[in-house]
């Protein structure tokens, strides 16, 4: 019981362990998914981000793509008992990104709608996102 213990704590730390230390030069935006949802970094500026975890960018102006995939509940569909997974992209665009700052990126939806929410560290809306694309899962 205790080597388990042990073992789900190391996994646990380096779990965190595996993202970067922040550039203090560029803004770092973490991306906060819902309960039952996923939410990945995809796009900068219209290149691909390699990293699905977090952005990261200089200052300035920058458009961010995120992919969202959630469940449509079976009260929404209608008469099915399974959800209904949906993939989104969605971009949101922010003219004001500041070198060490850290901003949050949203997702959740209502039935089929997507949405994306950007919020600063005194979680100010500083923007919203707009649907670019879902397809069924």
């Amino acid at each position: 019981m205790r080597t388990l213990l042990v073992i789900s704590g190391i996994l646990l730390l380096s779990g965190c362990a595996g993202l970067p230390r922040p550039d203090p030069n560029q803004a770092w935006i973490e991306l906060a998914p819902g309960q039952d949802d996923t939410l990945h970094a995809m796009e900068v500026d219209d290149r691909a981000w390699t990293d699905r975890r977090y952005f990261q960018v200089p200052p300035g102006s920058h458009e961010l793509t995120v992919r969202y995939l959630f469940p449509v509940t079976p009260s929404n569909i209608g008469p099915v008992s399974e959800p209904l997974w949906r993939d989104c992209q969605l971009n949101v665009k922010f003219k004001d990104f500041n070198a060490g700052q850290r901003y949050q990126l949203e997702a959740g939806s209502i039935g089929f709608r997507p949405w994306a929410k950007l919020y600063d560290e005194q979680r100010n809306l500083l923007s919203k996102g707009l649907p670019a694309g879902c397809q069924r899962t």
